[in-house]
């Protein structure tokens, strides 16, 4: 598991322009997931080749400012549990108030590096004022101004300095297949109905299942893991502590995951929350595999299943080649056909083609359907191979790598989904100088 670095402090200090800017850094592909709950933030970054994950834990205002101050201490103290250093932000331009002292007091008792970070500076007057902000009994803090990037280097590098090194511990090398969702999708009670067995406790209250919860599974003479996570919520419906943290370790299960299994309820539909947890998943470059339970409390007809499968794939576009499989837990209905399509994404996911076999296919077609000439000049690809990293990726060798567009590198994607099959998957293709 990589490092949790959680950004704490009340609204409109900047921490999701902190956060934005923050992930962007990184030359890899970096995206953030803007509401897994309405406001909160889930990202990757790196800082001098140490990755870490990224939480902006957001704000509740809701009401009056007693339950305000009550919701974001709660934040607080779950990202204190969760997180190995914590980022407290505050606002020059309103100076220290009531609620940056009330948090301030929960972090001063803690042993886990925290950074005073002081947003907004972008000139010598607001660095004078910035300390007012030693009242706060944190010590020495870092001025930034978030909006164009000011400070945030020297903030990285004592951050990642103060990081600590993860433990290797010995991974299983079973394959990691995570069943995600919202709450009451499912989930639990697919494993059970899987395994044979109540192993997991099934009630109808949103949130019984805590942390995620390995199982062993062997079925096609295939074995691997099988995890079970929290449901992911929206924040607004969150009544619990224990959310944030569950929140965490579905975002952390997904992410270490192989395969994800994304259970929906067909009665809500694929909506806003189920898409969130898909294009996790997808950004994470994870197999997927979109299972719609409860298919037995839809009223159909002969077209029903085309037109949800087809309402799906509009919603997820342009990643369209991922496999539906309706099922009912409760009837015990194609759920193995849901292992067995899981464990049919692993092996795409995992698939290696030799690059002669790469070359005489794709040459041919890039012959027959060139890149545009961009600009006069005319780009030449001479050279195609499967890069060495755990999902696919392939590297695409011409002299002006900087001219071909993304409407073309779908053209090569399509391609490849049409002449080796990565249903499931998602497949990065990058132009390289030859």
């Amino acid at each position: 598991m990589g490092n949790i670095v959680a950004v704490v402090g009340r609204p409109n200090v900047g921490k999701s322009t902190f956060f934005n800017r923050l992930i962007k850094r990184r030359e890899a592909i970096v995206d953030a997931v803007s509401g897994v709950t309405r406001d909160r933030h889930y990202g990757k970054s790196d800082w001098n080749g140490k990755e870490f994950s990224l939480i902006d834990t957001g704000g509740y205002v809701v009401g009056s400012d007693d339950i305000f101050e009550a919701e974001i201490d709660k934040q607080v103290e779950l990202a204190i549990e969760e997180a190995d250093a914590i980022i407290f932000m505050v606002d020059v331009e309103t100076g220290v108030t009531g609620m940056d002292q009330d948090v301030a007091n929960l972090l001063r008792k803690v042993k886990k590096p925290v950074f005073l970070v002081v947003n907004k500076v972008d000139n010598n007057k607001r660095a004078e004022d910035a300390v007012e902000f030693y009242a706060l009994g944190l010590g020495e803090y870092f001025t930034i101004a978030s909006i164009n990037g000011s400070g945030t280097g020297d903030l990285l590098d004592a951050l990642v300095e103060a990081l600590p090194e993860k433990e290797e511990v010995e991974e299983d090398e079973l394959p990691r297949f995570a069943v995600v969702g919202r709450p009451n999708a499912g989930k639990s009670s697919f494993i059970n109905a899987l395994i044979g067995e109540d192993r997991y406790i099934v009630t109808d209250i949103a949130g019984t299942t805590r942390d995620s919860i390995d199982t062993k599974y062997n079925r096609f003479g295939f074995e691997f893991n099988l995890v079970d996570t929290a449901g992911i919520r929206r924040k607004s419906k969150v009544k619990e502590d224990l959310e944030f943290y569950s929140v965490m370790r579905s975002v952390r299960a997904i992410e270490h995951s192989d395969v994800c299994l994304i259970v929906l309820d067909a009665t809500r539909g694929f909506d806003g929350q189920v898409q969130n947890i898909f294009w996790l998943a997808e950004r994470n470059r994870k197999g997927i595999v979109i299972l719609v339970n409860k298919w037995d409390l839809v009223e159909k007809d002969t077209k029903t299943a085309k037109a949800f499968e087809q309402h799906i794939k509009e919603e997820i576009a342009p990643f369209t080649d991922v496999p539906i499989v309706f099922i009912s837990v409760l009837n015990k209905q194609r759920i193995f056909k849901a292992i067995e399509t899981a464990v049919e994404v692993y092996k795409n996911r995992t698939k290696r083609i030799k690059t002669s076999v790469l070359n005489d296919t794709f040459l041919p077609i890039i012959d027959h359907q060139p890149p545009p000439a961009y600009k006069g000049k005319f780009v030449k690809i001479k050279y195609i191979m499967q890069l060495p990293t755990p999902q696919p990726q392939f590297a695409f060798f011409c002299n002006l790598p900087q001219y071909v567009k993304d409407p073309y590198k779908r053209f090569l994607e399509n391609k490849l989904r049409e002449h080796f099959d990565f249903n499931g998957v998602p497949v990065s293709v990058y132009m390289r100088k030859k």
